[in-house]
């Protein structure tokens, strides 16, 4: 007899720590005491099938027919070996041999139970059995566990599956070649090398906050992907600091992104009273720079007109003129000789940070400045040319 104190025990822990539920450990207590049984008492083929009441403590063992008749199964053992031959020359044989412990025909099924149809099951009451040798018990311990590792792996999923695309935190595990493990309470994240903000250095032990990007499952458990380099982690940052921005009075329409160097967010207003850019600065922006390791961010206003957000995207570089070309998706910038280094930005970065966030490929010219004003002189060649869709080598911000 099963210690059903024990049982009930057991049952509670898992579920509130594992988060596996008790119907599912109970399934896997009954394909243990069915696997335990046909192991030490069943033949060959036989279905087996226990039902174990978790009030009272009983089990039942049964054995499962499946209903068949000549078109469904092959009857002799010359057939077979015929259709075997058969296999060889044209493939496989859809067919099984027929099993007197595993089917039943139709017409002797339709004498216990008068409207049975082919594929049914017969359900068979067998003698309860107590005493299960090591081998069976050993068994059914091996299917316990696969069935709570499954459950657990299907419990986990679920619960991350959820939160996909949210900021997690977890504790630093170790780190092996640059990738870090994260535990994350119930699966472990790894954050890799190229997800990481560059420079950043975390130890054993120390709490760190993500963004989860994906969620994988494999032969060794549930691994959850994660990012502090994602653009969305940013974004999902400034979610948790700014209210306009959670409840969509904020919506930040494109990201252009160099982890641990410099951003530019676009953001746009639904309500005419907020100031989309106005909203977001401050104590706001400061935390989520801390959160970033010092990472510059630039928040601009979205604009319908690709002028303007060119412009504006820019910044702060100040604009002469900008010929835009729809066709190409290219806009050309002039901008006087002063302003031409604070456009391009040190290795090209304003201006390549400004082609990501635009989506516009911008070539950047200069005029040489008349009488100290901004007055334009007719322009030469363009200076500098980013293309939102060529990858360029990050470098050091300003």
């Amino acid at each position: 007899m099963l210690d059903l104190k024990v049982i009930h025990s057991v049952l509670a822990q898992l579920e509130e720590e594992r988060g596996i539920p008790k119907e599912k450990i109970i399934e896997a207590i009954e394909l243990a005491l069915a696997t335990a049984y046909k192991k030490e008492y069943g033949k060959k083929g036989q279905i087996i099938r226990a039902t174990f009441d978790l009030s009272s403590g009983k089990t039942e063992m049964f054995q499962v027919k499946i209903v068949v008749d000549e078109s469904t199964v092959i009857m002799t053992e010359e057939e077979w070996d015929k259709e075997m031959e058969k296999e060889i020359v044209e493939g496989e044989v859809e067919k099984e041999l027929y099993n007197t412990e595993k089917h039943i025909l139709l017409s002797d099924a339709k004498r216990i139970k008068k409207d049975t149809a082919l594929g049914d099951e017969m359900v068979f009451p067998l003698e309860g059995q107590d005493d299960y040798g090591r081998i069976a018990a050993q068994t059914a311990k091996q299917v316990i566990m696969q069935k709570i590792r499954e459950a657990e792996k299907l419990s986990v999923l679920s619960e991350y599956g959820k939160r996909e695309g949210e900021i997690v935190s977890g504790t630093v595990q170790r780190m092996e070649r640059g990738n870090l493990f994260v535990d994350m309470g119930r699966a472990t994240g790894l954050l890799p090398y190229e997800e990481q903000i560059p420079g950043e250095r975390f130890g054993q032990g120390e709490r760190i906050r993500a963004y989860l990007y994906r969620v994988e499952e494999s032969g060794k458990g549930v691994f959850l992907r994660l990012s502090r380099s994602h653009p969305k982690f940013l974004e999902k940052l400034f979610e948790t600091e700014a209210p306009e921005i959670a409840n969509g009075t904020v919506i930040v329409k494109s990201i252009a992104r160099e982890a641990g160097s410099r951003t530019k967010i676009a953001v746009a207003s639904t309500d005419a009273h907020i100031d989309p850019v106005g909203s977001q600065r401050g104590v706001r922006v400061s935390t989520v720079m801390s959160e970033l390791g010092g990472e510059k961010i630039d928040i601009i206003e979205w604009s319908e007109d690709p002028k303007k957000f060119i412009e504006e995207a820019l910044s702060p570089a100040k604009i002469v003129s900008i010929k835009i070309n729809d066709s190409e998706k290219q806009a050309v910038v002039t901008v006087s000789e002063d302003q031409q280094s604070l456009a391009i930005g040190k290795g090209g970065q304003n201006v390549r940070l400004a082609a990501k966030l635009s989506g516009w490929r911008i070539d950047i010219q200069s005029v040489p400045l008349v009488s100290g004003t901004s007055e334009t002189k007719e322009a030469p060649e363009p200076e500098a040319t980013i293309d939102e869709a060529t990858p360029v080598e990050t470098t050091e911000a300003e």
